[in-house]
């Protein structure tokens, strides 16, 4: 292993660079590519066709892969606030109820993304919270559910892509996804991924072509489920797959479903949604009290909408920004930077999100998308298009934009550039069949991407792989612990009893919420409070007389975590200054 714990020539025997490990990598994977390949290529074509293997293969592959990196990367700790409320939603369900009653000193306990009137609930729908609450329940951590949700993506896509390619494209695709959106995307590595609604886009594009060529009834249930999951998950963005749907039946052929047919698959659709309605209706109604208000909206209703930005700079100079919150700066500096007219916001708002699309290719598959292009002659494939215009244009109304938003889409990314690739491989220049070792070189590039990358999470050479890091596209994969969360929650775990934490927040703070509860405060081990001040703070103290107390500073680097003790306003005021 000496040969690889440093990329610097003088550090290892045989004088290696990192550019030369890099091109070695390359060259070691594209020999075996070349070796291997025609010896593979015949039992891979005859796996393909076994529906219940792939899938099976598929569910298992990037759970695996994740898991392997546990001695390095362990299960990660809920971070942003998006995180802490789909929890919520989690631990509410698992306590058998869709809401919690509010709390009687609420003004503790306001934070990002949860009410706390009529009900103390999370603002988001409950698709992704069920997710999380299956795995809680099964294996003891929320974290499983997310795992979960892509091992189900990755299985679905293939099942998807079969109704669209040939079975070796779609198991091509199938693995695709399952190195793509797996152990190292932001979707596997967070709370608030996109697995639930990328695996609701799998079932009702994988059921339209089945329907339309006379499918079975269970095609239609599955249609119908797969909207009912994203009604579930992504209410908003339900219309837009919605809207999809409807156009692929207007659109498609005259003559290749009967009306009578296509009325008795739309029936069966609708009965198989009427679950995830009634599910939605109750649950509105026990958060807002009404079964037509959106939890969401009420927050909105209650707390404003988000719907321009103040540039600021950096809250904490002296702290380097995690990639997430460098993305938020950077929209707010994109839509905001460059003048305040309405249209040229828009404009920059625009263009700053062609970024997030990256997420869905690696880049390899830049080079395919050309190739795409001829196939919008037929009717599916300009409808594939329009379908992903749809997302892209209907999703521009909100300002803030992440790639779970368009979750639902990510098989048809996945199946374009399956089709670019294969229309790569019929191309001919002066009748050499040039395209078909092209195609090949790409797929091989996406695989050595990610061997690459995943290689070096997994073995952790030191020192390496924070001097590679910062040249990591899209790098969510937990390490360390930059917030300092990890400590605190661990000290607070080794002191006995019941603990109340006063967070206090320095003038300068922003965004990065450290209040966040369990769906039972009152019965939770630690509870997390605003600061109020001192006469304030004694309420909450008498109401917990049984707990010790703590004030958390989390501006502080690291968070500063001491003992409580009253104090009075001028005490106070002066912790409050600036460092």
């Amino acid at each position: 292993m000496q040969l690889f714990r440093s990329f610097l020539p003088f550090q290892n025997p045989i004088g290696f660079g990192a550019a030369d490990f890099i091109e070695l990598a390359l060259a070691l994977l594209l020999v075996v590519m070349v070796v291997v390949r025609p010896r593979l290529q015949p039992y891979a074509t005859r796996f393909a066709e076994r529906t219940g293997w792939c899938m099976l293969l598929l569910a298992i592959l990037p759970v695996a892969l994740r898991l392997a990196l546990l001695p390095h990367h362990p299960i990660p700790a809920p971070n942003v606030s998006d995180d802490f409320s789909y929890l919520l939603v989690a631990d509410t369900l698992r306590h058998f109820r869709l809401a919690n009653p509010p709390h009687p000193l609420p003004q503790f306990f306001e934070t990002f993304f949860a009410l706390q009137d009529p009900t103390y609930s999370s603002i988001f729908p409950i698709g992704q919270g069920l997710a999380l609450a299956v795995g809680w329940t099964m294996f003891g951590t929320p974290w499983a559910g997310v795992a979960l949700s892509i091992g189900a993506f990755c299985a679905l896509c293939y099942w998807m892509l079969r109704a669209w390619v040939s079975p070796e494209w779609a198991l091509a695709g199938g693995l695709l996804a399952a190195i793509q959106f797996g152990p190292l995307s932001q979707w596997m590595n967070s709370y608030w991924g996109g697995g639930v609604s990328a695996t609701a886009g799998c079932l009702v594009y994988g059921a339209l072509p089945r329907i339309s060529e006379g499918g079975r009834p269970r095609d239609a249930i599955l249609l119908g489920f797969g909207l009912g999951l994203q009604m579930l998950t992504r209410p908003f963005e339900f219309a837009l797959l919605a809207l999809s749907v409807i156009l692929y039946f207007v659109l498609v052929p005259r003559g290749t479903m009967e009306l009578r047919a296509l009325s008795k698959a739309a029936a069966i659709a609708a009965i198989a949604m009427l679950p995830a309605i009634t599910l939605t209706l109750l649950h509105n109604k026990q958060v807002t009290g009404s079964g037509t208000t959106l939890p969401y909206m009420l927050s909105r209703y209650q707390y404003g909408v988000p719907a321009t930005f103040t540039v600021q700079p950096n809250p904490v100079p002296h702290r380097e920004l995690t990639p997430l919150q460098k993305l938020d700066y950077e929209l707010q500096e994109a839509v905001h930077g460059k003048g305040t007219e309405t249209m040229g916001c828009y404009l920059n708002h625009l263009a700053y999100r062609v970024r997030f699309y990256r997420f869905f290719f690696l880049a390899p598959l830049y080079l395919a998308l050309p190739f795409f292009l001829p196939n919008l002659r037929e009717f599916r494939y300009a409808w594939v298009a329009l379908t992903l215009v749809i997302f892209a244009a209907g999703t521009t109304f909100y300002p803030y934009f992440y790639s779970h938003y368009i979750a639902a889409g990510t098989c048809l990314f996945v199946l374009v550039s399956l089709v670019g690739i294969e229309r790569l491989s019929r191309l001919t220049i002066r009748g050499v069949p040039a395209g078909h070792e092209a195609a090949r070189l790409l797929v091989f590039l996406c695989a050595a991407h990610f061997v690459f990358w995943y290689g070096l999470h997994l073995f952790e050479p030191q020192g390496i792989t924070e001097a590679m890091i910062h040249y990591e596209t899209w790098d969510v994969i937990n390490r360390d612990d930059p917030d300092g969360r990890i400590t605190v929650n661990h000290d607070l775990a080794n002191a006995p009893g019941q603990q109340l934490v006063f967070v206090r927040y320095w003038p300068q703070h922003r965004f990065e919420e450290w209040v966040h509860n369990a769906a039972d405060i009152d019965g939770s081990r630690v509870v997390w409070a605003r600061d109020l001040g001192p006469e304030e703070n004694e309420k909450l103290r008498r109401y917990y007389p049984n707990r010790t107390a703590w004030l958390l500073e989390p501006d502080d680097r690291p968070p500063k975590l001491v003992p409580y003790k009253s104090e009075s306003t001028s005490e106070t005021q002066g912790l409050t200054t600036p460092r």
